[in-house]
């Protein structure tokens, strides 16, 4: 039986998130309706989104007091009377877009993000209607699955989201930084038999990046001109697929980079919104190359994911630095200063 009260933080006003981040050691614990499940967390992970939400920065649907953290897995504790797809005692993972279960994202989908408009993993326990969970993978930790609803989602979707141009053996793949998104895909890639060049700003990080099989590193802060020196790697031909993270301030590069008929994934904007030279959509054109912007994936693609982590035994680059929940603000800050390397955790006890 779970608990009348429990631990819950939530995100409300905007400003700092040392201000905003509001821990109630008494919360109700929410009861469940007939097609929902409740869900007892034991991990958690933190993406750039978190960070964004309280600054007001985030561009797409949120909510004044949500729950944060978008990226939770724990434990079936109950179910409602119409649940057929969960029992008590199974591992769970919380499905980023709640009402994006299968094919293009819609506007319903879009304004159902767990952590910005549904409560999040930040509390120990959370009620979601049974599509809204996916089965956690076998092989891994709470830790290690509640990484995978927003970064790992996102990759995935990334290089096998578009019709005709998935990711196949042989393909060259490109990614920026050390990130989840960026990490996951190194990883999806090799997993597939694909080639990798990896960027980064420092030499510990690259040596790190090797370990998980990239094939050539470059460190961008001694080579402002990366997407040329990428582009060569290939031979001339070019980057099937570019995970691009960086926003304008990196876009010129992923267009010098990418192949002919080449895809540019903008999974966000670390760099900011602007930049001196800023791209516009007749560089698609001249490049002749697919540009899209994804936000995650759908539960289907999430269900395929996860048969691929257990089939390869792909296990997710857990930061060493593993945060208790009643010190989730230093695990912000500590992800706000980029010291880490993989996908900051929480542990919830």
């Amino acid at each position: 039986m779970a608990p009348s009260t429990q631990k819950q933080w939530t995100t409300t006003g905007k400003g700092s998130f040392h201000d905003t981040l509001k821990l109630n050691s008494s919360a109700p614990v929410p009861s469940v309706g007939d097609n929902e499940v409740l869900v007892r967390f034991h991990g958690a992970s933190l993406n750039y989104r978190d960070l964004i939400i309280p600054a007001g920065k985030y561009p797409f649907a949120q909510r004044d007091g949500v729950v944060p953290l978008s990226d939770g897995a724990g434990v079936v504790s109950a179910i409602g009377s119409k649940v057929s797809l969960f029992k008590e005692g199974d591992k769970v993972v919380t499905l980023f877009n709640q009402s994006h279960l299968a094919g293009p994202i819609d506007a319903k989908a879009l304004r159902s993000g767990v952590g910005g408009v549904v409560d999040g993993a930040a509390q120990q326990y959370g009620v979601y209607d049974q599509y809204g969970l996916v089965r956690a993978p076998e092989n891994l930790d709470f830790l290690e699955a509640s990484t995978l609803s927003c970064a790992g989602l996102t990759a995935w979707n990334a290089l096998y989201g578009v019709g005709g141009k998935v990711l196949k053996a042989g393909d060259w793949v490109l990614t920026q930084g050390t990130g989840g998104v960026s990490v996951f895909a190194v990883q999806f890639a090799k997993a597939a038999g694909a080639r990798v060049i990896a960027t980064t700003s420092s030499k510990e990080k690259g040596e790190r990046l090797k370990q998980l099989g990239a094939d050539h590193v470059i460190n961008y802060r001694e080579d402002t001109n990366w997407g040329e020196t990428a582009k060569k790697l290939t031979g001339g031909l070019g980057v099937d697929h570019i995970i691009e993270v960086g926003g304008p301030n990196t876009l010129n590069n992923s267009l010098a980079a990418v192949k002919l008929e080449g895809v540019i994934t903008i999974i966000g904007f670390l760099g900011g919104f602007k930049a001196e030279s800023q791209p516009t959509m007749l560089d698609a054109l001249t490049r002749i190359c697919h540009v899209r912007g994804v936000l995650v994936g759908s539960r289907q693609q999430f269900e395929e994911m996860i048969r691929s982590v257990e089939a390869n035994d792909i296990h997710p680059v857990v930061d060493k630095e593993v945060f208790s929940f009643e010190n989730i603000k230093d695990a912000y800050q500590y992800a706000s200063d980029q010291k880490h390397f993989g996908k900051v955790c929480i542990k919830i006890e």
